[in-house]
């Protein structure tokens, strides 16, 4: 298994990394989790307290009847490693505040009682959410939903639409830095180091992440899922920073070119958006970018362009 190879990469290091950064964890007044959180930087340290990593992220999973402006729920899809209220501790509230039904959930743990997520047999991921999206839709009463998804939460869907019989619930999937054709070994050791910086014990992760290896460039699943990347009346609105250091080339984020397809390079709207995979979903760019796809889809839409640093997003 490739997997098996980068492992003693990340192994290591991150047990230091992992048990200094714990320690600093540790170290947060209770009482910071019930700061209200401002901005999208603030929203991201908040979402990695140890607290928040099984919690629903603000505003979502709140039972609520789709509006006639909004007649889908947005369904949250985190990525590998991760939960949802880590993944959208700035989305869901943006959201919610413009008129959105939101709702998230975790898939795919492989290690019981811990805060990480996503890292299962995709395919098994993909039945997860068809548990999810057929419990929405009948709280909500909704016909179809709208797939928000980071890393791969933007393509793990694909193969629920393709082979799971998504296409007839699904109105449209905007993926932020989705995993669409795969990253490099170095590209899944960035993101573990990253996480591991941030104060999650990620020296965990090494133990099993069947997804990790079928999200490697080359992988036998990507192979197979690439085969029909799209599937007609279903909407597909990819997100990526040129800056991305985890799906890497970057360019292995989107999706071929089809009159269902929206590929968007943040840097070609904002030159100064320096966001990295980590950042994207704390991203103010990018946010406008989602709410645009998912509102009045105006195909000439400019966000209104603010600085935006790895890590940590918008300062």
């Amino acid at each position: 298994m490739r997997y098996l190879r980068w492992r003693g990469l990340i192994t290591a290091p991150l047990l230091a990394v992992g048990a200094a950064a714990a320690l600093v964890a540790s170290a947060v007044p209770a009482q910071a989790a019930s700061l209200p959180l401002e901005g999208e930087a603030s929203a991201f340290i908040g979402s990695t307290f140890v607290w928040n990593y099984e919690a629903s992220p603000p505003g979502a999973n709140v039972r609520c009847t789709p509006s006639a402006a909004h007649p889908y729920p947005v369904i949250l899809v985190e990525g590998t490693f991760s939960s949802m209220y880590n993944n959208f501790g700035a989305i869901s509230p943006d959201l919610v505040d413009n008129g959105y039904c939101v709702y998230a959930f975790n898939y795919g743990q492989t290690i019981p009682l811990t805060g990480f997520h996503a890292m299962g047999d995709i395919r098994a991921s993909a039945a997860q959410l068809s548990t999810e999206v057929n419990s929405v839709l009948a709280k909500t009463g909704a016909s179809k939903a709208d797939l928000v998804g980071w890393s791969q939460g933007g393509m793990m869907p694909r193969y629920y639409i393709n082979d799971l019989g998504g296409a007839a619930k699904v109105n449209m999937l905007v993926g932020l830095a989705p995993s669409n054709y795969g990253t490099t070994v170095d590209g899944l050791t960035t993101l573990v180091t990253d996480l591991g910086l941030l104060g999650l014990t990620t020296a965990l992760l090494s133990i099993t992440c069947e997804a990790c290896d079928q999200q490697l460039q080359g992988s036998s699943f990507l192979a197979g899922l690439n085969q029909a990347p799209t599937r007609p009346g279903v909407k597909y609105v990819v997100i990526e920073t040129a800056d991305e250091d985890v799906v890497t080339p970057y360019t292995n984020a989107f999706l071929p070119a089809a009159p269902n397809v929206q590929n968007i390079t943040l840097q070609n709207q904002c030159p100064q958006d320096a966001s990295d995979h980590l950042s994207i979903g704390y991203d103010s760019n990018a946010l406008q970018d989602m709410l645009n796809a998912l509102g009045p889809d105006k195909p000439a839409f400019q966000p209104a362009c603010a600085a935006v640093g790895p890590i940590f997003g918008n300062v």
